[in-house]
């Protein structure tokens, strides 16, 4: 069937009536293609995938228990809109024992979300105006600057370079950007280097972003999964709940990523704001879903558990790199490796030469079936992560291994 006219009807956000000619093939299609490709070339070779950016493994029982409990209820059958109560008034303990966050008013600043992604879609349309800039992170998760762009505001991207310590100089943004920027996004700990801020960091941007007037998103879908120390909040800042909310995801902490909960807490004008968007964008999660919710957050130590397995694989992973010539730094949190993709690597008496983490990347799904993620924005890097299938230590000490060996037949250049 032909309907020619419908390619002049696409907007102008989505490509106009040029939508879907476009021959550029995306990063993660490209990964996709590659490991196809790799499998189908050696099939007697174990993929190794350290590419998703997901837990392996399932919720805890306590949670999906709750779950298969609740859904069976008449109560939780019809619309959740912005309720239910009970997530709520969890989700504001959780910021006080978790965080020490202990000012929370789940009536007016927790507003439950289907998922961070579609929170970070929706908040946006409450600000941005033709012209209107946000400032993000790059690299970063590019949703909120996407919709914000649609609506016609413009990105000025941060940069998270290794000499700053992945965080962006805030005083390199320049004067006339800040003074049309509404909203500052932020990501710590952070996807895709792995960086974590410290309070003092904090504390100077809820001051810069008092000096001019904007907003602080904090996507804190990392905050809890730490390795060392206590999770940091940015309301652990005195003043911050004047500009800044934050963005809480139960799909990492909790393995529950597939059941799209999450939470949005802090200002309550903001909160306000982005509960009245999403009433007229969609009408809740499940009941049942927000009541397994405030069963995970009641236990915090879900979590605790989950980052121990993390930080354990971490320092496998970090180890089985740097036996191979890389220069790979455990982070604080999160499940991302980020490390300086190789220049060159050579093998009986070969080299091939890399001019970007993406051509690394492709080389190493390609040659020896890992999978990675290239980053190419600030440097060219390549993002390993630790949620790689791998039941108990055995095996996950068996995989970091196999890398090793894997890599071992090379000599890489820096």
């Amino acid at each position: 069937m032909s309907d020619p006219y419908i390619q002049e009807l696409f907007a102008e956000r989505i490509g106009g009536n040029q939508y879907g000619k476009s021959t550029a093939i995306y990063k993660f299609e490209k990964i996709k293609r590659a490991k196809k490709a790799a499998k189908k070339a050696k099939p007697d070779v174990d993929l190794i995938d350290m590419g998703v950016g997901e837990p392996d493994e399932m919720a805890f029982p306590i949670v999906v228990e709750t779950l298969q409990a609740e859904a069976a209820k008449e109560e939780n059958r019809g619309y959740a809109d912005n309720g239910g109560d009970e997530f709520k008034a969890a989700a504001a303990k959780y910021m006080a024992e978790v965080f020490g966050v202990n000012d929370i008013c789940a009536e007016t600043e927790v507003v439950h979300s289907i998922g961070s992604k579609t929170a970070l879609s929706m908040i946006p349309a409450c600000f941005i105006n033709p012209g209107d800039y946000v400032l993000m992170t790059v690299p970063g998760y590019p949703v909120l600057g996407t919709h914000a762009k649609y609506l016609g505001g413009e990105v000025y991207n941060m940069k998270l370079e290794e000499a700053n310590h992945f965080l962006p100089d805030l005083d390199a943004v320049p004067a006339d950007v800040v003074a049309k920027a509404k909203i500052m996004v932020l990501n710590y700990p952070n996807n895709p280097t792995g960086a974590s801020a410290t309070l003092e960091f904090f504390e100077k941007a809820v001051a810069f972003a008092k000096a001019n007037n904007l907003i602080i998103l904090q996507d804190a879908a990392y905050a809890s999964l730490i390795f060392e120390g206590s999770p940091t909040s940015i309301f652990q800042v005195e003043g911050a709940k004047e500009v800044a909310i934050e963005l809480h995801s139960l799909s990492k902490s909790y393995n529950m990523t597939g059941w799209r909960i999450g939470f949005v807490v802090g200002n309550p004008l903001i909160v306000k704001a982005y509960a009245d968007m999403k009433d007229n964008s969609d009408s809740g999660q499940f009941l049942a879903i927000q009541k397994a919710g405030a069963a995970a957050l009641a236990n915090p130590q879900i979590t605790e558990e989950i980052a121990a397995k993390y930080s354990r694989r971490m320092d496998f992973l970090v180890e089985a790199l740097n036996s191979a010539g890389f220069s790979a730094k455990k982070p604080q949190g999160s499940f991302f490796l980020y490390v300086t993709a190789p220049s060159a690597v050579t093998f009986n008496g070969e080299t091939t030469e890399f001019d970007s983490g993406e051509a690394f990347s492709q080389w190493l799904i390609t040659n020896e079936l890992i999978s990675t993620v290239p980053w190419d924005d600030c440097g060219n890097f390549v993002r390993f992560s630790v949620t790689f299938a791998g039941k108990g230590e055995d095996a996950e000490k068996a995989i970091m291994a196999e890398i090793g060996q894997r890599l071992a037949n090379y000599q890489f250049t820096f």
